[in-house]
């Protein structure tokens, strides 16, 4: 796992309700239990201030960092789409993206990571659609110099175009390998995170449950979270969300049990 992803995966998931913020003594103590040494949380750090994700801000307890506007933002989308909070309803239509491709190699990639994050999928290298309208998706265009018509499609067959824009039966396996990976984790933590010993039991359900959530995360950029009537019945991921939703519910309280007493170091108390 990469510091920079972490950091990210630590704010989303728990300091995005504790201010937003933490001090670098914090940061480096919560990362320590997945194995991210203190010199690589630094250089993340600085890396994510660069980028206009995070701020520097001086705390009672020494100097910290604090989440900018626009993390915040995109944060509260990963979330909702990590734990599925936002279900609209679908009137089976399509937002349809017809680009003109950028110029610069570097500048399509980006394009086409991004694209894909926000739940778009390609049915050519200039035309993009989705069944939800991103309000993401022209800052992205615009800062990438593509050129774009925005239309909304109508579809007489919609579940063959989603066959096409996306590889649901790849995706499929991968959610299937996911839930292996996560029951494996789960009975035995240290099939994953060989080497670590664990001062607490607090300690090792925030390192178990901020892996699955890490792992998670990465369907964000494969997975649209297509309406129901676009998937297959036996959809592997249905079983492998509602294991997530399971374990990282029953992980909660431990885990943020770890993450308040880093925050707050004086506590005292045994944690086991």
């Amino acid at each position: 796992m990469h510091a920079r992803s972490a950091l990210f995966d630590l704010f989303g998931d728990h300091l995005r309700t504790r201010d937003d913020r933490a001090p670098v003594a914090a940061l480096v103590r919560l990362l320590m239990p997945l194995s991210i040494t203190a010199p690589a949380v630094r250089t993340a750090i600085s890396r994510m201030v660069r980028q206009g994700w995070l701020s520097p801000v001086r705390l009672g307890s020494g100097p910290g960092y604090e989440l900018t506007d626009r993390a915040r933002h995109r944060l509260d989308e990963a979330g909702a789409r990590i734990y599925r909070t936002r279900r609209p309803s679908w009137d089976g239509g399509w937002d349809l993206l017809v680009l003109e491709q950028p110029r610069q190699r570097s500048a399509r990639e980006r394009l086409r990571s991004g694209l894909g994050f926000l739940g778009y999928g390609a049915l050519s290298d200039s035309t993009w659609i989705s069944p939800t309208r991103s309000a993401e998706v022209e800052t992205l265009l615009d800062a990438e110099g593509a050129g774009y018509a925005r239309l909304r499609a109508s579809d007489d067959d919609p579940a063959q175009r989603a066959k096409h824009a996306w590889d649901l039966d790849s995706l499929g396996k991968a959610y299937q390998a996911w839930q292996q990976f996560a029951v494996a984790l789960v009975a035995d933590p240290s099939s994953q995170l060989a080497g670590v010993v664990f001062e607490t039991s607090d300690e090792r359900a925030f390192a178990v449950r901020s892996l699955l959530v890490h792992e998670w995360r990465k369907f964000l950029f494969t997975d649209p979270g297509l309406p129901a009537d676009l998937l297959p019945a036996d959809w592997a991921g249905h079983a492998a969300a509602r294991f997530f939703d399971e374990e990282t519910a029953r992980l909660l309280p431990e885990a943020s049990r770890f993450v308040d007493a880093c925050l707050t170091p004086d506590l005292t108390g045994d944690h086991r």
